[in-house]
């Protein structure tokens, strides 16, 4: 027996082979899809036809709510386990060692596994284990497709031409479970801030990917065997360009060479650090005068952060205000919008969206936490869910009920359209 397995973030793990199943079993599949960056208002003051057919034809959420941390792996990794950031222990876009000072890229942590493999299974890996067996330690790669260097990020014929992939994956291939994911709006959104021209004419663009992407499931008859989910990471907000008096510059407070052994500062909204053996409380003492941030000692953070029983998250937490981005030594940053802050603010909450044989049609759901999607994705998929923190009763009021049945095989394909920001 065997099981085919694509997984493309800038790594493709395949086994090649056809899955077997009980021919009386309902066949559905699922798509998931993320939009990096999409604010769950965006599509408000922009015409959206595409989007605004596809929740009369199933479901809207009102918004939903990002884990803290506001950035993009750790919210993508939330999604895909249901687990809290304290749990599956991607803290950050970066993989970092506060012993040893060690700060990765973001593309280059994507291929990391020590930072990612943290006994916490994905969606994928859970999937695949119910069918075959399989370990998610040691699997061996044996295809690699990286990035080049400059590659577009908003290029809408490969857009396109990724969604012509994904179906012939479903129809030729036969796979049950795909995510795409696209690095817009996210990357006009730090570029040039949400409230751009170019940020409304990126989600048009969506709009007509979206159109697309129905017409293509039409055109390959799968209509009434494929679900689609369409999500996102996180929101954005516009970044206050205020003269420099005004911005934070942490060492203004605290001089970060003598107190201060390992940091992450100049990073958005989200800011971590380390202590000098003993300094501790000077170091609290010192950020607690800071203007436009909130300091907080590990142990001491409010437990609907689900951040404080992190072992790899430092003794020392910064979150800044809405638009206030943190800046360590000297005023380095220059995007025009970014994310990473408090995600109880509106600009950090993002969309929702399903529809497909299992989905109701015009259903407004009420605001939920993105944690809750993973029982609903193993709802879809009937797979055990690994053990989580998220809950299918937050989400189930959306589904048709009635004709589910087990699944004796899966087959998985992760494809993550590589449209990557140097700054998520």
């Amino acid at each position: 027996m065997k099981l085919q397995i694509f997984l493309v973030l800038m790594v493709v793990i395949s086994i090649n082979g056809k899955p077997v199943r009980n021919r009386e079993e309902k066949k559905t599949k699922l798509l998931l899809v993320s939009f990096d960056g999409f604010r769950w208002d965006y599509d408000q003051d922009v015409d959206t036809p595409h989007m605004d057919q596809m929740a009369l034809d199933g479901v809207k959420a009102k918004y939903l709510t990002p884990p803290m941390l506001t950035m993009t792996a750790p919210s993508h990794f939330t999604t895909i386990t249901g687990r809290w950031v304290e749990d599956h222990e991607v803290v950050h876009n970066l993989m970092f060692n506060t012993t040893t000072n060690l700060k990765v890229p973001y593309k280059q942590t994507l291929t990391r596994s020590e930072w990612w493999d943290n006994g916490v299974l994905p969606l994928w890996i859970t999937a695949q284990n119910q069918a075959s067996g399989i370990t998610y330690r040691g699997q061996k790669v044996n295809r690699v497709r990286m990035e080049e260097p400059g590659h577009p990020k908003a290029n809408f014929t490969e857009w396109v031409q990724n969604i012509d992939t994904v179906m012939s994956w479903f129809t030729e291939e036969d796979f049950d479970l795909v995510t795409l994911y696209y690095g817009e709006p996210d990357n006009v959104g730090h570029a040039k801030g949400p409230d751009h021209p170019d940020r409304k004419l990126i989600i048009q663009q969506i709009d007509r990917t979206i159109g697309y992407l129905r017409q293509a499931i039409n055109h390959h008859n799968l209509t009434d065997t494929l679900d689609v989910i369409i999500t996102s990471d996180h929101g954005m907000t516009t970044v206050k360009k205020r003269p420099l008096v005004d911005e934070i510059i942490l060492n203004k407070y605290l001089n970060l060479l003598e107190l201060a052994s390992f940091e992450i500062l100049d990073y958005g909204g989200f800011g971590i650090l380390t202590p000098r053996p003993g300094k501790d409380q000077e170091v609290f003492d010192a950020l607690s005068n800071t203007p436009n941030l909130t300091v907080y000692k590990k142990h001491e953070i409010p437990e609907s952060f689900h951040l404080g029983r992190s072992e790899r998250l430092p003794p020392i937490v910064v979150v800044a205000d809405l638009g206030f981005n943190l800046n360590s030594r000297l005023i380095i940053y220059i995007n025009k919008g970014d994310h990473g802050f408090h995600n109880g603010e509106m600009d950090m909450k993002t969309i929702f969206r399903a529809l497909g044989p299992s989905f109701k049609k015009n259903f407004v759901s009420e605001p939920f936490d993105s944690i809750h999607i993973y029982p609903l994705l193993c709802k879809l998929l009937k797979i055990e869910p690994a053990p989580h923190n998220g809950s299918l009763e937050v989400t189930e009021a959306m589904l048709w009920s009635g004709g589910e049945s087990s699944r004796a095989q899966l087959s998985v394909v992760l494809l993550l359209s590589m449209l990557l920001s140097t700054r998520l």
